[in-house]
């Protein structure tokens, strides 16, 4: 496994919940990966994991991408994500991964995907994320 910035601190619950996983990251290049648990809880009525559900594990995968490009530095607020799904999510095992597209002083873009285990690409998202140093975030 690789070391990160995300090492240092707890998961919080949210995370724990969707049974957030560090898989890889690049930290030099804002680039991360992780697994969650795409649980049958989490489905809708029709059997899919329900889209807010999605939402709330891409904005998961983002996040942590500028928190380890910055090498625990910086920690991040979400201003807007913009998602769009592509095709069901069935319960099972989800692959989150992020990349940050420009970091800047107060403001960081990343783009985020999430594939099923048989490698469908089940959601894609865009997000603005202001950027908080992490001794103030972190109280």
């Amino acid at each position: 496994m690789v070391a990160t910035a995300l090492d240092n601190i707890p998961a919080p619950p949210c995370a724990r919940l969707l049974g957030w996983r560090l898989l890889d990251a690049r930290s030099e290049e804002g680039w991360i990966r992780l697994a969650f648990d795409g649980k049958p809880d989490f489905c809708n009525p029709a059997g899919f994991i329900q889209g807010g559900i999605l939402s709330a594990m891409l904005d998961d995968t983002m996040g942590p991408a500028v928190f380890v490009m910055t090498e625990g530095r910086l920690f991040t607020t979400t201003i807007t994500m913009t998602v769009n799904f592509l095709a069901p999510a069935k319960p099972g095992p989800i692959t989150g991964e992020a990349t940050v597209t420009q970091l800047g002083k107060t403001i960081a873009f990343v783009e985020g995907r999430l594939t099923g285990e048989d490698g469908t690409l089940l959601a894609t998202a865009s997000s603005s994320i202001r950027l908080v140093e992490a001794a103030r975030a972190l109280r």
